[in-house]
């Protein structure tokens, strides 16, 4: 995957702290991330992680592959999966990756068990020390906060995938960590588009729902950030305070 990384002046707008933004992208971006890191995918994969913890999920565990999931799932009674392949749902596992599938399941004190094309392997490949948060915009402002009480001099704010959402998300959050303002929904605009956007709200994507996008575009639903920790060979997830 190509990488995309873009550093803004420092003295571009005003800053909370002097903080050196980064943009970057993909697997090769994450891998090369300095700093307070925020891997962010918005469809779907971060958006169903914030819906699964805010409906109680005791944390969320994200894989690399469908065969990593149904082995964890064995070993975790209260365990529940939920994975797609190419964007697509996967025979036998009942639950995709859609927020809308997640609001409707019963997941207080389960553990989620994630796998997605972009974000889960995109934040496989993050190597900083620092920490590493989770984003998509249901809890951006949350996730600034959160990068912010760290003191970092850099945060890296990785797009999964070379979407104009993730994009946006980034744009937005950047604009968090700077104390300004950016108009999302202009960032938004190729989105929606896009013929991708027209086949999800059409109904015309498999195990993609269109109030998906509903879901995943509510800004600042959630007041928590997702810190991603290493434990035992995966990933988890859980909720924190963003200030």
């Amino acid at each position: 995957m190509t990488l995309w990384m873009d550093i803004m002046r420092r003295d571009a707008r005003p800053q909370h702290r002097s903080v050196e933004i980064v943009h970057a992208l993909g697997i090769d971006g994450a891998r090369d991330a300095e700093g307070v890191v925020v891997v962010i995918d918005v469809l779907r994969s971060f958006t169903v992680s914030a819906y699964a913890l805010a409906g109680g999920a005791r944390e969320c565990l994200l894989v690399s592959t469908i065969v990593e999931a149904l082995a964890l799932a064995q070993r975790i009674p209260d365990g529940i999966i939920c994975a797609e392949e190419h964007g697509l749902p996967v025979p036998g596992i009942a639950i995709s990756n859609s927020p809308t599938q997640i609001q409707a399941a019963h997941l207080q004190g389960r553990t989620l068990i994630q796998r997605s094309s972009a974000g889960t392997p995109v934040m496989g490949a993050v190597q900083s020390g620092d920490a590493t948060f989770a984003g998509s915009l249901v809890v951006a402002s949350a996730t600034a906060q959160a990068c912010l009480s760290r003191r970092p001099s850099t945060v890296t704010l990785v797009a999964s995938a070379d979407f104009p959402e993730d994009h946006a998300c980034a744009r937005y959050i950047e604009a968090q960590l700077r104390g300004a303002s950016v108009d999302l929904d202009k960032l938004l605009e190729p989105m929606r588009r896009s013929e991708r956007y027209q086949k999800f709200m059409a109904g015309e994507w498999p195990g993609f729902a269109p109030s998906d996008i509903e879901l995943s575009f509510a800004v600042d639903r959630f007041d928590f950030a997702m810190l991603a920790t290493r434990r035992d060979g995966h990933i988890a997830l859980r909720p924190i305070k963003g200030s």
